[in-house]
């Protein structure tokens, strides 16, 4: 189910970012660095998805009994599935805020 989430994460995230293509002109525009405008998309891109995270692991923590009823083999919150589904969804937000941007900017340059 997590491969389906993080392609919505990416979906989604780089959909917001190409959205601001003229915000990102404009920036550029008045003098924003590669660098500067990378740091807000990422800031902003991973803003929401620790939000997300933090709800994720409080409704797992609330549906702790149902949950362990459905799976076999894994507790409800155990550390190692939880890490490597944080970890992987924040590599997703990564790619999904940084090639939007660098493909954004570019497109401003020329």
């Amino acid at each position: 189910m997590w491969p389906l989430a993080t392609l919505g994460i990416y979906g989604v995230l780089a959909y917001l970012v190409a959205q601001r293509t003229r915000e990102i002109g404009i920036r550029v525009a008045l003098g924003s660095t590669r660098a500067g405008i990378l740091r807000m998309v990422l800031r902003e891109g991973f803003e929401l998805v620790v939000i997300g995270l933090v709800f994720g692991v409080a409704g797992a923590a609330s549906l702790q009994k149902v949950v362990a009823t459905e799976i076999y083999g894994v507790r409800p919150l155990d550390p190692l599935v939880l890490a490597s589904v944080m970890v992987s969804l924040s590599v997703v937000t990564l790619a999904a805020c940084v090639v939007p941007a660098r493909r954004t900017h570019c497109r401003v340059e020329i």
